[in-house]
């Protein structure tokens, strides 16, 4: 594993990206790569310097992963958030598929491992994730329910409406009707 490589908690939209740049220049630590929820630095960090920059992180909401199983949770919901918030295209695989590939262990124990630590399964995550972007969408007005379906690959409208109702104990159009921001949930709290 590279030792410049820092695994960051709660770093789910492009702003968080922005706020720990500007924390790791605060701290004088040059970036070589970031990317959600995974920092690369051009040095390696002390353990000291570790602790100081853990600390102002909290102080924003993020936190230091330190073990290689809380690095993997947080590389599972990376790669769900980015997948269903910040992809132009839905993967054409299913998440199981698509998780295993990109890191590099059997579905069945990252399965395991994220109900464990998480109080869920992966697919209430990724359906929860679902759900808070179709509540985007649908606040934002800018798309029609059937290209929300078609957007978030839902077979159909009848069944995205089915599952959102199912989770926010409303339809779709009472929640378009209602315009209330605040019954939206931040990523980070999913």
């Amino acid at each position: 594993m590279n030792k410049n490589r820092i695994y960051i908690k709660n770093m789910v939209c492009p702003r968080c990206i922005d706020t720990v740049k500007e924390i790791f220049a605060e701290h004088k630590l040059n970036i070589s790569s970031i990317a959600l929820g995974e920092v690369i630095t051009e040095n390696e960090i002390s353990k000291i310097q570790k602790e100081t920059l853990n600390k102002k992180l909290n102080k924003r909401g993020f936190e230091l992963l330190k073990d290689t199983k809380s690095q993997l949770i947080g590389k599972i919901k990376t790669l769900i958030i980015d997948s269903i918030h910040y992809s132009k295209e839905p993967i054409k695989i299913n998440f199981s598929v698509y998780l295993s590939d990109q890191l590099h262990h059997e579905y069945g124990y990252l399965s395991r491992l994220f109900s464990s630590v998480e109080g869920i399964t992966i697919e209430k995550y990724v359906l929860s994730q679902k759900i808070e972007k179709v509540k985007e969408l649908i606040f934002y007005d800018e798309l029609t329910l059937s290209e929300i379906a078609f957007r978030l690959d839902y077979s159909s409208v009848a069944y995205l409406s089915s599952q959102f109702k199912k989770e926010t104990g409303m339809t779709p159009t009472q929640f378009k009707k209602q315009k209330n921001p605040s019954r939206r949930n931040h990523l980070d709290s999913i």
